[in-house]
């Protein structure tokens, strides 16, 4: 592990909880740990590293989630395992492409899916406050497999954060579902694309371990609280916390990167 203060060890693991809770409610977790990471690493560490060692977090907490939900929440297993495999390819494939990533590069493109979000969220008031009508197509599950489980699948390997939102929208878009509903199948997927992009930036060396087991534990905590307050409040919370959330990470990667 690099050398890290205990002070910056203890403001990562603290992110990592909040960063878990975020991200079993609405998604988005990596927008608030992977800055975190790219902040307190050691200059000189790669982006790829950060990139490798928040997948081992977020893994991990992304699975509590998914346990949580998958107890209490109407998912349908079947189609998020489909969903699930094609992102485990997509993933994989997007991480192979990230060793090569500029941490420079990051930050805006971030900041641009991030405004994007919140401008479909904005003008869409009703978007995802009804349950579905009934149970998904073919033709709506082979959508969700080509636009969640590759498309977003890529971008998770590739980049990362906001993956968990994207699916979440794409998921309620595609399926017609609930915020909770897809939030509950975008976390079983979520297991998915960060283990295959986990496994890609194992493989290459990119990891973090000791540091990311100490902050999984953090992680999971708030993965599991996380699930555990958005279906105790409902899309409507949900709602507001994506907004929330977006708003707030968009103003501060904008202070890093133009005012800092």
């Amino acid at each position: 592990m690099p050398d890290i203060s205990l002070t910056t060890v203890v403001v990562l693991c603290l992110a990592a909880l909040a960063a878990g809770w975020i991200d079993a409610v609405v998604g988005g977790g990596g927008l608030l740990l992977l800055p975190a990471l790219l902040l307190g690493l050691p200059a000189g560490t790669s982006a790829a590293s950060a990139l490798g060692t928040n997948k081992a977090v977020a893994v991990v907490g992304t699975t509590g989630a998914a346990v949580t939900y998958a107890r209490k929440a109407p998912v349908d297993v079947g189609t998020a395992v489909r969903i699930g495999l094609a992102a485990l390819v997509g993933s994989s494939t997007g991480a192979f492409f990230a060793a090569g990533m500029s941490t420079d590069v990051l930050k805006p493109v971030i900041m641009v899916v991030l405004l994007a979000v919140a401008a479909f969220v904005i003008l869409r008031p009703a978007f995802g406050t009804a349950p579905a009508p009934g149970p998904a197509t073919g033709r709506q599950v082979l959508s969700a497999i080509g636009l969640a489980g590759l498309g977003i699948g890529f971008y998770d390997g590739l980049i990362g954060p906001g993956t968990g939102t994207f699916l979440v929208l794409t998921l309620t878009a595609v399926l017609h579902l609930d915020l909770v509903t897809a939030s509950a199948i975008a976390k079983i997927v979520n297991c998915c694309t960060n283990a295959g992009a986990l496994a890609m930036f194992a493989w290459q060396g990119e990891v973090l371990w000791r540091l990311a087991a100490l902050m999984a534990v953090f992680n999971l905590a708030g993965g599991m609280l996380g699930a555990r307050t958005a279906l105790k409040k409902g899309s409507g919370f949900v709602r507001i916390v994506l907004l929330t959330v977006v708003f707030a990470l968009v103003a501060n990667l904008a202070y890093e990167q133009w005012l800092a």
